[in-house]
């Protein structure tokens, strides 16, 4: 029967794999279509016929023909047939929503949203031409974004529109959420109320913006350019030619100098009584001047547009969601600044904001427009570089007025969810202090009654499947960490990471709990999938399949468990060169299926992979787990060096008790457990201190209950407290392998005796320079290559900081030298560190240790320095 369970076992397996390759390749062929990071033309946002190279008619039904863009923010009118006196009727108006805020969804990128609006200000279509969402990709049909922006249409930019059921009382319209991409569609309605909302204030269907006119504190008092720049009146844009695409230099591309020139006297300080009350005698009321100086740089910001057809197309003043561009009409001569210590300029301009929405009391930006070409791959983005200005409180009657800026979309899911995720909190916290006090929990428990254990970890499988899984949609994945990975080395944006609150703090309590105890708290107590997995497992046992369950043969499972790490590496290194292709492959994972979307809303293939997976843990026990999980195998690495471990004797070595009930398969001949692959059922740390279910400790029960010695308690070493003479072990055990160590202890001699300073210095040193003293002497060539790979993999980071080299180029040569360091330092320094890091146990490492211990440390020697360069200055 057991060789029957085997073969079973084994045909099950081989047919899953069969089955994931079958998926990986559906995957690759249906993740294409849609607007999943889908190409734009290169003159989206400068093209004056906008519709000429966008399909407007298809979100403003009817329309016959559109003018060219027109305002600012730009917009185009969309008219119908012609009138019988050859006039166009005006039908509404199309905008495009990256033309008027660039909101960022959960990818960190916008979604790009074509607009349609009747000149009622009511939505009549929208399209999206492209996205980053991840979870658009694969895991939810980007038909449910097409669903969701479909709610939009009949609705008024003037309604008050909010994800989430409506409330008639307070006058909100509800929409209904994406489950599963709630950050994305609170999102999407930022951009679709702000974008409607832009248009309509400049067009008269809704009241333009009210700001309360500057009310400016003359006091007579001429002012110093630097009290200017104090003052908040004189403000600096500076773009480094890097930031454009060009090669470094200490001359920047473009330096600005701008400022407000209708406070009196900061405009008398700045171009001199006279020329001010010449200014001031030519504004209209409402109108508002401010000056433009070009100190340096070899690009000008006037453009060749007014030349064309007087239009000042590389600077715009940005204020709230209003934007104010300039013409020729709006431009007047600037022939000198006369504040004691301003700059030499070369180009200047005092221009004029005539919309009446404007106002100097608040804070408004200047904004120099661009193109920026990557220069590792040669693409041009269109992009503009912006500067803050804000007058102080001292040039104002009363202040600065109060402001309410409308909340990040992360602050709003944090505040709509609050109660959720104070719950989720306290979840992960009773989990955590459970797991932590677990020596006494194993302690009230036996071999034969593991309740004092199970009925907490029972209960935490079920609030991980039910609240966490199918309930908050919180199950972690592997591009996550990828995510995770690819923002360390380059650019770390909290807000990306807020958005999604359970992920967020789950991964907070991911982080904690791995160094501490590995990854078993997290995959054996606390991940949905695994908990679903395991809850299938027991209740096979309980439905009478238990004489089919079993493990795989231990050749099998030995090779097998390798395939879930082949898997993570091989998604790492998709994701250096396509992260869209990273996670469309990432469908090996079936949370998505299982949590998010639901088998009966995705593909028959996806459906009928997570039913065999699940369907396999009735007769094997967390087969996922154990042989594909990828998220599994990323946690399992940083493991090899969590502080705390479960505890071992030294007759572990000799007795086979805990290996034979391990259903992780985790503890090896030598009675060591791999913290890599355990789980933590306890099962072994119940053993330990049951008197009558741990070999040992039953043959020196029995013998002092045969001579009428005292009956001790356990100690902490796992053995009975020595007041009585204890029966001398086995020489061979005794000699044996120690199981408290995954491996057989080393000592390294250069550290011998060292302490304080020496000690800090030989650890630097360790870290950072994998060439030991004899293979200098035995592998001279080997060790040269090396180091000359070194310096060319640190130079490598320093011309990607400086975008000379794109993100997949760094990332090869740091997966590149990786593999060259884990290769020098097997041959040399062939040790790692157990425990605590500011310990001394050094153990001997094998190949898992190593690659294990070379990829974090190198992950983060390049955050810190790409840290470095940023606060230097260095990075673009």
């Amino acid at each position: 029967m057991k060789l029957q369970c085997r073969n079973l076992a084994a045909k099950v397996d081989f047919y899953l794999a069969a089955f994931l390759f079958l998926l990986l390749n559906l995957c690759a062929h249906t993740a294409q279509a849609g607007a999943y990071e889908a190409q734009l033309p290169a003159d989206l946002h400068t093209a004056k016929d906008m519709c000429a190279i966008l399909p407007c008619a298809a979100v403003f039904p009817g329309a016959k023909s559109f003018s060219e863009r027109l305002g600012s923010p730009p917009y185009v009118e969309a008219y119908g047939e012609p009138q019988p006196d050859g006039k166009k009727a005006l039908l509404g108006y199309v905008m495009l929503s990256t033309d008027i805020t660039d909101t960022p969804a959960y990818s960190g990128k916008p979604v790009v949203t074509l607009i349609g609006m009747d000149r009622t200000g009511h939505f009549v279509g929208t399209q999206v031409l492209k996205h980053s969402e991840p979870i658009l990709l694969l895991g939810i049909p980007e038909s449910a974004l097409l669903k969701f922006n479909a709610q939009y249409l009949g609705k008024s930019v003037a309604d008050k529109i909010e994800v989430g059921q409506s409330r008639p009382d307070e006058g909100v319209l509800g929409l209904d959420a994406i489950s599963g991409a709630t950050v994305t569609v609170i999102a999407q309605n930022q951009v679709m109320l702000a974008s409607g909302q832009a248009v309509a204030r400049q067009v008269g269907i809704l009241a333009p913006t009210l700001r309360e006119p500057a009310n400016y504190a003359g006091k007579g008092q001429v002012y110093s350019w630097a009290e200017l720049v104090k003052l908040g009146a004189v403000q600096t844009l500076r773009v480094k030619p890097e930031q454009v695409g060009l090669e470094r230099s200490a001359e920047p591309f473009i330096e600005l100098w701008f400022g407000d020139l209708n406070h009196p006297d900061v405009g008398s300080s700045l171009i001199g009584a006279h020329s001010w009350q010449k200014l001031h005698a030519q504004l209209k009321p409402g109108e508002h001047a401010f000056f433009v100086v070009r100190s340096a740089g070899i690009e000008s910001f006037k453009g060749s547009g007014f030349v064309r057809g007087g239009l000042y197309d590389r600077v715009q003043v940005k204020q709230g969601a209003d934007s104010f561009t300039f013409r020729d009409l709006d431009y007047l001569n600037l022939y000198g600044l006369e504040a004691a210590g301003a700059p030499s300029f070369n180009e200047s301009a005092i221009f004029i904001i005539r919309g009446k929405s404007f106002s100097a009391a608040y804070p408004w930006k200047l904004s120099f427009l661009g193109n920026r070409v990557d220069r590792a791959t040669g693409t041009r983005s269109f992009t503009s570089f912006d500067a803050k200005i804000w007058l102080d409180d001292s040039l104002l009657q009363g202040g600065r007025p109060a402001l309410q800026e409308a909340a990040a979309p992360w602050v709003q899911v944090w505040k709509t969810r609050a109660v959720e995720i104070s719950l989720f909190v306290a979840l992960l916290l009773m989990v955590t202090v459970v797991y932590a006090l677990r020596e006494k929990l194993t302690r009230m428990s036996t071999h034969k009654n593991k309740w004092p254990v199970n009925a907490f970890k029972y209960s935490a499988w079920a609030l991980s499947i039910g609240f966490v899984g199918f309930g908050a949609m919180a199950q972690p994945s592997i591009t996550q960490v990828l995510t995770w990975f690819h923002s360390l080395l380059f650019q770390w944006t909290w807000s990306l990471f807020l958005t999604d609150p359970f992920i967020f703090v789950f991964w907070i309590f991911i982080i904690l709990t791995v160094f501490l105890f590995g990854r078993g708290l997290f995959c054996g107590w606390m991940c949905p999938f695994g908990s679903l997995s395991e809850a299938i497992y027991k209740l096979g046992e309980k439905i009478g399949l238990k004489r089919f369950q079993g493990h795989l043969p231990a050749a099998w499972h030995h090779r097998l468990k390798w395939v879930k790490y082949s898997i993570f590496f091989g998604l790492l290194t998709v994701s250096m060169f396509s992260m869209g292709l990273a996670e469309i492959l990432a469908e090996v994972e079936p949370f998505k299926t299982t949590f998010l979307v639901g088998i009966t809303h995705r593909a028959w293939p996806y459906g009928l992979f997570v039913c065999l997976i699940l369907g396999s843990s009735l007769f094997i026990e967390r087969p996922y787990c154990k042989y594909i999980c990828p998220l599994g195998a990323a946690l399992a690495m940083p493991s090899t060096f969590r502080w705390f471990g479960l505890k071992r004797k030294q007759d572990c070595n000799s007795c086979k008790a805990c290996a034979v009930g391990c259903g992780s398969l985790a503890i090896d001949a030598a009675g060591r457990i791999d913290h890599r692959e355990c789980l933590h059922c306890l099962d072994c740390m119940i053993l330990y201190t049951d008197t009558k279910g741990c070999p040992p400790l039953a043959k020196e029960r029995k013998r002092r209950e045969r001579d009428g010695l005292l009956i001790t308690p356990i100690g902490r070493d796992g053995y009975y407290i020595p007041i009585e003479p204890l029966v001398m072990m086995n020489p061979k055990v005794a000699n044996g392998p120690d199981p408290r160590m995954p491996t057989d202890p080393v000592a390294p001699s250069h550290k011998a005796g060292a302490k304080g300073l020496s000690w800090l210095w030989q650890e630097l040193v360790d870290h950072l320079w994998p060439w030991s003293r004899d293979n200098w002497k035995t592998q001279k060539a080997l060790q040269f290559a090396g180091f000359s790979l070194a310096i060319a993999a640190t130079l490598a980071w320093v011309l990607a900081g400086t975008g000379r080299l794109s993100q997949s180029a760094i990332l090869s040569w740091w997966f590149g030298w990786s593999v060259y360091e884990v290769l020098i330092r097997l041959s040399g320094k062939r040790y790692v560190k157990d425990g605590p890091w500011w310990q001394a146990n050094y153990r001997y490492a094998n190949v898992m240790d190593m690659l294990s211990y070379v990829g974090f440390k190198n992950l983060l020697i390049g955050a810190v320095l790409f840290l470095s360069l940023k606060t230097l200055g260095l990075l673009l």
